[in-house]
Formats: C-alpha cells, sequence, structure tokens
C-alpha cells in the first residue's frame, strides 16, 4: 500500500477542522472527468463527517490528457494568494467543461479578483512551481492518476464513490477510537 510522502504543511490548501482525527488527502485534476465526478462526492463526505475530518486538495494535473489541467491548476493557485482558493477551486469543478482563460478571467471577475493580474501570472507561469511541486509529490507518493485520495496518509485503492470512502473512514475513526 503507497503511503503519503509528503506531509500536510502549511503550503496545502486545507479546509475543515485542524485537529481532525481523519485527514483526506485529494491529488486532482481539474479537467479530469473522473474528478469532476468525485468532486460532489468529497463535498457530501465533508458534511457526513464534519468535525471529524480534514480535507486537502493537491495538483495533480494530467497535462498530456487534459491540456487545460495546468493552466486550471494555476489559476486556483493564483485564486490561493488572493486567499480565495476554495471559491476558485468549487468553480472550476463547478465549470469544468469550460476550461480556458476566458472562463478563467470570467471567475476572476466574480470572486472581484484583478483579471489582469490573472492573465499576467498564467502568462508567466508564476504559480508553475507550486503545481509542479504538488505533482511531483504525488508521484513520489505512487499516485498514478487522477482522483488518487490518501486517508490518513495510506493510499485509498477502493473506489471512490460516497459508500466506500464513508466505510474507509469510519474503519479509520474505529481504529483511531481503540488506539486512543
Amino acid at each position: 500500500m503507497a503511503i503519503l510522502k509528503v506531509p500536510v504543511g502549511p503550503d496545502d490548501h486545507i479546509q475543515g477542522n485542524p485537529k481532525a482525527p481523519i485527514t483526506l488527502v485529494e491529488y486532482g485534476d481539474y479537467e479530469c472527468p473522473a474528478c469532476g465526478l468525485a468532486y460532489p462526492i468529497v463535498k457530501a463526505v465533508q458534511k457526513h463527517f464534519g468535525r471529524n475530518l480534514r480535507f486537502i486538495f493537491r495538483y495533480f494535473p494530467l497535462a498530456q490528457a487534459h491540456p487545460n489541467a495546468e493552466s486550471a491548476a494555476e489559476t486556483a493557485e493564483w485564486a490561493a494568494s488572493h486567499r480565495r482558493f476554495w471559491e476558485m477551486h468549487d468553480a472550476l469543478y463547478e465549470n469544468q467543461t469550460m476550461l480556458g482563460l476566458p472562463l478563467y478571467l470570467a471567475l476572476a471577475n466574480a470572486l472581484q479578483l484583478p483579471e489582469v493580474e490573472l492573465s499576467v501570472a498564467l502568462e508567466n507561469r508564476i504559480f508553475h512551481p507550486k503545481v509542479r511541486a504538488d505533482f511531483m509529490g504525488g508521484v513520489r507518493s505512487g499516485v498514478n492518476g487522477t482522483p488518487t485520495f490518501f486517508i490518513n496518509g495510506r493510499r485509498h485503492d477502493a473506489s471512490y464513490d460516497f459508500a466506500h470512502l464513508v466505510a474507509a473512514i469510519d474503519m479509520e475513526l474505529e481504529q483511531a477510537g481503540t488506539a486512543s
């Protein structure tokens, strides 16, 4: 079983209780259809577990298969520099079929962020190093497709549907409860 080689840290995008007993890490690609299907499932899992779950999203753009994946990830990271990562993250998945510069600029505008600054950042690939670092961390952790999930540092190799994720997290919670 593959383990997460890069521990969760201050450069990660984290949602939820920082002291939650369960950490769910997703390596995702904004243009990946399977990631698009996983997006509402992750939201439902977060709602289901509430304060018992913290969620981390990391970029794993499969650029050869998905030509807009890297620019979408760089757009999300640019939004993060304005403390609007999660809003952009959600908007990118919710508009997954329209990825590209016109959408990115429209989303920046909708979030009241400077569109010209986004254009310059994308043109100069300012946020590429962060996207690349996430990708390489995923490679080191055994990620070979998207979405890939890790639950408390161990790769979840079963289906990522709601029932399987909940069952795996419940099992982890049980083990944590008996270990305490």
